[in-house]
C-alpha cells in the first residue's frame, strides 16, 4: 500500500496491525550518458513498491530533493544543502512518529543522503531518548544477496556512480536509453573508493573535470533489462525479510 494513494481510514486500519513504514530516499542528479536523472529515486521506489505487492507493507512517497552538490555542473541535477535535508528528514520522522509509526525503515538509494540522515536520527534520539521511533537506514545495494549479484554481474565495473546495477533497474522499470557507445571508464583505486565513500566528493566543477561524462568508475553499458529484473527481485525479497523481522523484534 502506498501512503499517498491510501485514505486516512486505511492508514488507521493498517496501524492497528502494523506500526512500521518504509520511507524511500533517492536523489535528482545526472547518472552518466545513459542513466536517468532520477535513477536513485526510481531504484528505491521500484524496489519498495515491488516489495509492497508481495507483503503487507506501507510505503511513503520517495524523498528525491537531497544533497548532490558534486553533480551540479551537469544539466538536470537538483541539490539541497545537507543541513536543509537533515531538517526535512527529521521533521518527517517526527510526523510519522506522531501518527503512530514506531518503526521507520529508510530504503536509501543515494550515498550522500547517509551522513545527514544519521545526523538527524542522532538529534531525534537525543531529544526523545526511549520515546523515539526506531529508525533503520539501509542502502539497497548493501543487502548481501544484492551485493553478491552485483559482483557476479559486473565485478569492479560496478564502480561508484552511474553503476550498471542502478541503470539496469531503471531499464527494467522505466526505459532503456540508446547506447552511447562509451568505452569503459578509468577504473577506481581502492584508495579512491575508500576516501569517497558516501559520495564524499569535491566541488562540482572539480568533479566534472575529473569525471567529464558523469560516470565514476562505472561501466553503465553492461546493464541489461534482465539484470534489472533480477536485482529488483533480490532487493525486494531482502527488504521484505529484513523489514518483517525488524518490526517483529522486541523493542
Amino acid at each position: 500500500m502506498k501512503l499517498e494513494t491510501a485514505t486516512s481510514r486505511e492508514v488507521a486500519d493498517y496501524l492497528e496491525e502494523c506500526s512500521g513504514i518504509v520511507l524511500p530516499a533517492g536523489s535528482l542528479e545526472q547518472h552518466g550518458p545513459i542513466g536517468l536523472i532520477g535513477t536513485d529515486a526510481l531504484c528505491v521506489t521500484t524496489i519498495s513498491e515491488r516489495a509492497a505487492t508481495e507483503s503487507t507493507m506501507l510505503i511513503a512517497p520517495t524523498l528525491c530533493y537531497t544533497p548532490a552538490q558534486f553533480n551540479m555542473s551537469f544539466a538536470g541535477t537538483v541539490s539541497v544543502t545537507a543541513r536543509a535535508f537533515a531538517q526535512l528528514f527529521e521533521d518527517i520522522l517526527r510526523s510519522l512518529h506522531r501518527q503512530g509509526f514506531k518503526f521507520i525503515y529508510v530504503l536509501n538509494g543515494h550515498g550522500a543522503n547517509l551522513a545527514p540522515m544519521r545526523s538527524a536520527v542522532h538529534d531525534l534520539y537525543l531529544d526523545l531518548d526511549d520515546r523515539a521511533p526506531k529508525v533503520k537506514l539501509r542502502s539497497w545495494w548493501d543487502y548481501p544477496t544484492v551485493n553478491t549479484l552485483r559482483n557476479e554481474l559486473y565485478g569492479d565495473w560496478e564502480g561508484m556512480h552511474g553503476t550498471p546495477s542502478e541503470v539496469a533497474i531503471t531499464q527494467a522499470s522505466v526505459r532503456v536509453v540508446d547506447s552511447s557507445n562509451q568505452p569503459p571508464p578509468a577504473p577506481l583505486s581502492e584508495g579512491f573508493i575508500r576516501d569517497h565513500a558516501g559520495d564524499f566528493h569535491g566541488p562540482a566543477s572539480e568533479h566534472a573535470r575529473e569525471f567529464p561524462d558523469g560516470r565514476v568508475g562505472s561501466h553503465s553499458e553492461l546493464a541489461t533489462i534482465e539484470h534489472g529484473e533480477a536485482l529488483i527481485a533480490a532487493a525486494a525479497s531482502a527488504l521484505i525479510g529484513e523489514f518483517t523481522s525488524w518490526i517483529s523484534s522486541p523493542t
